[in-house]
C-alpha cells in the first residue's frame, strides 16, 4: 500500500484556534487517501502566513515533513495547493526539492505542469 505524509496549513492564529480549517483539511485529506489506498504515516499541522521570500523559513512543520517524505521516499499530501502556497517561485522552489507532491482536491495524477498552472491561478 502506499504511502505519504500530510501537511496541513492555515493562515491565521483565529483560523488555528477555530479548528476548522484544520479539521476540513484533515477530512479532505483522509478521504482522498482511503479512496486511493495510501496510508498517511504522520501529520504536520502550521499556523503561519505562506507569504514572504522566507515563508520556508517560518514554517518549521513544512520543514519536517519535506524532510520525513524525502527520507520515507514518499509524497506530502495536501489538501489543498494553496495551503502550500498562492507563490508561483515558491511552488517551484519546492518541487526542485524532489519531494512529490499530492493535492487531495486535483488529484493523484496532476503534474509539476499542472501544479504550476494551479498555482499561477491562485496567485
Amino acid at each position: 500500500m502506499p504511502s505519504a505524509v500530510a501537511y496541513y496549513r492555515v493562515s491565521t492564529q483565529r483560523q488555528g484556534r477555530s479548528g476548522l480549517g484544520i479539521e476540513a483539511q484533515r477530512t479532505a485529506v483522509v478521504q482522498f487517501a482511503q479512496a486511493g489506498g495510501i496510508t498517511i504515516l504522520q501529520e504536520f499541522t502550521e499556523v503561519e502566513t505562506g507569504k514572504g521570500a522566507d515563508a520556508l523559513d517560518r514554517r518549521p512543520q513544512l520543514t519536517a515533513a519535506l524532510a520525513v517524505a524525502r527520507q520515507l521516499k514518499c509524497p506530502v499530501v495536501v489538501a489543498k495547493l494553496d495551503r502550500l502556497s498562492r507563490d508561483v517561485a515558491f511552488i517551484a522552489g519546492l518541487m526542485v526539492q524532489r519531494v512529490p507532491f499530492i493535492v487531495a482536491e486535483l488529484g493523484a495524477d496532476a503534474d509539476p505542469f499542472m501544479l504550476h498552472l494551479y498555482a499561477a491561478l491562485a496567485e
